[in-house]
């Protein structure tokens, strides 16, 4: 008999990619499904990085690269970090790999031993506590309420620190609720940091999608006592449109970057070379892209965010940045759907696809029950008509 190791019966498949999946499935079969489930912009590649991936291969620059990615790249990635964060970086502090999440497991790997904590605020991305766990690491979980914005509070923070606690991770702007740090709250999240001498992870992927003047910052902006305990995550899939490229990278102290890149050598080597092309124009060349996109993504969550708060039984905070609303649905708890009682948001999901062919994810997957995630990185048509369908669901309940 087969036997699977623990470390993998432990853990589940993503949430939001199962979502899409199960989607996807249907539309493959005619059905009409307004799919809010997918975290990804539904904007194309810009022409210019496109054309710098096609000439890549045409170039035949389709061989083996440095397993922590070319250095025309890095240094690209370094010039990105001083342009807009005012951080000095060098190539041996920097390792690019298959895409953010790929990013994450590797820092896991090579900074985890069994038993060490890793704080993490809840809503959180899905994949956090499972990379931990598969690192042999302790996720600790704080939740945080809309009240407080989902943002952790340095007192909280403080609370929750142990002899065993090795970082926490800060996601700014926010997957899946959308709320952002100022400089202010980060200042104090950080002075817990160095005080106890843990480390900050901070996953900057969303940083360019910003809404009303909001001002982005890194932490390890702060100081220099602050940038030696913080590594960056980053990548270019929301901000360009580039998620199937699969290139995200990390920032952060030379010894961690070289253990990354170290298990890195030993998994999947160098990240795409035709890619690393990519990213290189994505970085280097015109930024209109990131501020154009933003104006429809602001015009859509404006829509969104208003609409579900018309609907009775359901509140929407509004989010800062990202594209994801994070709507509670507790006022639906306890209704009942021909006759099925809706018990939780993930039997609310479940109804959603089933009954009104709306693909959302239940916040269960992000550690918040009571809620669900919707994307609206889709057409505004789409919204208009997926709200529309959410409208009429609402009001068929008993």
């Amino acid at each position: 008999m087969l036997t699977l190791s623990s470390r993998v019966q432990q853990i589940k498949p993503s949430p939001t990619l199962a979502i899409t999946a199960k989607a996807k499935a249907l539309q493959a079969k005619g059905v009409d499904v307004v799919n809010f489930g997918a975290g990804e912009p539904d904007f194309d590649t810009p022409e210019n990085i496109k054309d710098a991936g096609i000439k890549a291969i045409q170039d035949g620059f389709t061989n083996y690269t440095a397993v922590p990615g070319i250095p025309p790249l890095r240094q690209a990635i370094a010039a990105k970090l001083k342009r807009e964060n005012n951080l000095d970086y060098e190539e041996s502090e920097i390792v690019v790999s298959c895409g953010g999440k790929h990013s994450f497991y590797n820092l896991a790997q090579a900074l985890l031993d069994p038993g060490d904590e890793v704080i993490i605020p809840a809503p959180y991305w899905v994949s956090y506590p499972p990379m931990v766990s598969l690192a042999g690491g302790v996720p600790v979980v704080l939740e945080t309420s809309e009240a407080e914005g989902f943002k952790l509070s340095p007192e909280r923070l403080q609370a929750a620190i142990t002899n065993k606690t090795r970082a926490v991770i800060v996601n700014s702007p926010s997957n899946p609720t959308g709320a952002a740090y100022s400089l202010a709250e980060l200042k104090a999240l950080a002075e817990v940091v160095v005080k106890n001498d843990i480390l900050l992870i901070s996953d900057e992927i969303y940083e360019h999608i910003i809404y009303d003047g909001f001002v982005q910052h890194s932490p390890a902006e702060i100081s220099p006592e602050v940038k030696e305990r913080c590594i960056i995550l980053n990548g270019v899939s929301k901000s360009y449109s580039m998620t199937g490229w699969r290139i995200g990278f990390t920032a952060g102290p030379a010894p961690l970057i070289a253990a990354m890149t170290k298990i890195q050598s030993q998994s999947t080597s160098n990240p795409t070379s035709i890619s690393q092309m990519a990213a290189i124009e994505a970085y280097n060349g015109p930024q209109d892209y990131v501020c154009n996109v933003l104006v429809d993504f602001a015009e859509r969550r404006a829509f969104i965010v208003k609409a579900l708060n018309e609907i009775p039984g359901i509140t929407c905070f509004n989010p800062e940045g990202a594209f994801y609303a994070f709507p509670s649905v507790k006022g639906l708890l306890g209704k009942a759907c021909n006759g099925q009682k809706i018990d939780s948001s993930l039997t609310l999901c479940e109804l959603l696809l089933d009954e009104a062919k709306i693909a959302a994810v239940p916040g269960e997957a992000f550690g918040s029950p009571g809620y669900i995630r919707l994307s609206y990185a889709t057409s505004m048509d789409n919204i208009v008509k997926g709200i529309s369908r959410l409208s009429e669901f609402v009001k068929l309940l008993s």
